[in-house]
């Protein structure tokens, strides 16, 4: 098997899970990671191609209902023909590949052509689906069995091959897929052959995402309130009396920011922390970056720093971004971290802390109060007469802490770490804040951009969510209030911020 694979490449059937993007399983990221051709479907998470190699070519070969899609002839001829060609070929399916998914059909075409493949199970879409609607498929007292139904069977069958008597009381539960089109046909099948009128039954709409939506009712009158909330696609039909027990375990979809969509604009590296923090809360994060960061146009400051670290008493760090770019420095002029040698470290914030930790510096002070102010003020104490302070940073910002230190006599020496570009492409900008519920605003260049980017009026619609009193004072600026404001420059004190200003809505 493994001299084949060496010659004719291999094909890996992955499952992506139902919509969460972090369902996904450690087995089948590593798979998708090392593909050189990726076919994907509609209903994979976008940041899962984020996964794929830069240079692995990308496929969208999925099938919407009523929409034109790529054939499944199509799809099977592609995977064996980029596999013959050598590659390494992800087939990633939402879901699990087996489940209603057709992998099996695709697994089947491998082995008649004689190509290698590998089935990577993923988490199927009515285990995730039930679970963060705050339903379990079974329970002891409720449910010991369960039936998976797809209400959309195979284009070259003349009849069903359900057995629709038999299929309506096998089961304590009843999972059906794929089955909106029909939903009032379905459900008054389910009657028809010995379910109660009153069975609890439940439609969910885009399960495990921040766009997920749970109706519930019984065999009655579930397809009426389906309709009325409008649910389409994707959505599962669950029948049963397990749908009982949302009311107590329901958690997913009632997270304080559940389903609002908040707008990121810090940069790409960055913005990954921000989303995360977001995403835990239960909003749909939104990242479009306003700004990217690149090296100053003359490293030379930064790399003569880089080479004589132990000649200042202090070094202040304020960002993540001050700590790799002082350390890239540092690595490239053939250093490490002694070089800091008797040179005592501040750092601004608890990550720019464990950003240090993390490279073998540990800091002598993380002031409580990360405002400028609040540095100057835990700083001042520790320093002897006549300090000689190193503060690189980025290009443009306050000058509170140089002046303060001066002021008192001691000397700072300001060097150019990183620069904030702006984007040139502001159309991403703009899409994103039409669509979002609040604004994540962390810098005073941030309000700037959006404002020329997407327009001070476009703003004031929003909910905007200040890190702190420099980045408000800008707000106003542009005649903008803040709507709420953290009370710490840290991105966890702005998503708290954000999540009690909802919170305090729905009271």
């Amino acid at each position: 098997m493994l001299a084949r694979m060496s010659q004719v490449g291999v094909v890996y059937l992955l499952g992506a899970g139902p919509g969460d993007p972090e369902l996904i399983t450690v087995r089948a990221r590593r798979r998708l990671a090392e593909a050189d051709v990726v076919l994907y479907d509609a209903l994979v998470h976008p940041s899962l191609l984020d996964l794929c190699r830069p240079d692995a070519t990308l496929e969208f070969v999925g099938k919407r209902a009523g929409e034109p899609s790529a054939r499944q002839s199509r799809i099977n001829a592609r995977l064996v023909e980029a596999a013959r060609a050598g590659a390494k070929v992800a087939r990633l399916k939402g879901g699990d590949p087996y489940l209603f998914g057709r992998g099996s059909e695709e697994a089947e075409h491998l082995a008649n052509e004689g190509i290698p493949f590998e089935v990577v199970p993923g988490v199927p879409s009515p285990v995730a689906a039930t679970a963060y609607a705050g339903i379990s498929l079974t329970h002891r007292t409720l449910s010991s069995s369960v039936a998976y139904v797809t209400a959309t069977e195979s284009e070259e069958k003349t009849a069903t091959s359900h057995d629709w008597a038999k299929l309506a009381t096998a089961t304590q539960t009843l999972v059906i897929f794929m089955g909106m089109r029909r939903l009032e046909a379905l459900l008054e099948l389910l009657v028809t052959h010995g379910r109660p009128p009153e069975t609890p039954a439940a439609v969910i709409h885009w399960a495990s995402t921040p766009r997920q939506r749970v109706v519930v009712g019984t065999l009655a009158d579930l397809a009426e309130k389906a309709r009325a909330a409008d649910l389409g696609l994707p959505s599962l039909i669950l029948v049963g009396d397990v749908v009982r027990l949302r009311e107590k375990l329901r958690w997913y979809d009632s997270r304080p920011l559940f389903g609002r969509r908040v707008l990121v604009t810090r940069a790409a590296h960055q913005a990954g922390s921000l989303a995360r923090c977001l995403s835990e809360a239960g909003a749909e994060p939104l990242v479009a970056p306003t700004s990217v960061h690149a090296p100053p146009e003359d490293r030379g400051p930064l790399l003569a720093a880089a080479r004589s670290l132990s000649s200042w008493d202090w070094i202040l760090f304020t960002s993540v971004n001050t700590v790799d770019a002082v350390f890239e420095a540092v690595d490239e002029t053939g250093g490490d971290a002694r070089r800091f040698g008797a040179a005592r470290v501040c750092a601004i914030g608890e990550k720019t802390a464990s950003a240090l930790r993390a490279r073998g510096v540990r800091p002598d002070l993380v002031p409580a109060d990360g405002h400028a102010e609040g540095v100057l003020a835990a700083l001042s104490p520790l320093l002897s007469p006549e300090s000689r302070v190193l503060l690189p940073r980025a290009a443009e910002a306050r000058e509170v802490i140089p002046d303060g230190l001066r002021a008192a006599g001691h000397r700072c020496d300001v060097v150019e770490a990183y620069r904030v570009i702006p984007v040139e492409d502001a159309a991403p900008i703009r899409v994103a804040l039409a669509q979002a519920d609040a604004v994540t605003l962390a810098s005073g260049a941030m309000v700037d951009a959006l404002v020329a980017h997407g327009g001070r009026d476009a703003l004031a619609e929003k909910i905007l969510a200040s890190i702190g009193p420099v980045t408000s004072a800008r707000l106003r600026r542009h005649g903008l209030e803040p709507t709420v404001e953290a009370p710490m420059p840290t991105i966890e004190a702005l998503v708290e911020a954000l999540a009690a200003h909802y919170e305090s809505l729905s009271r």
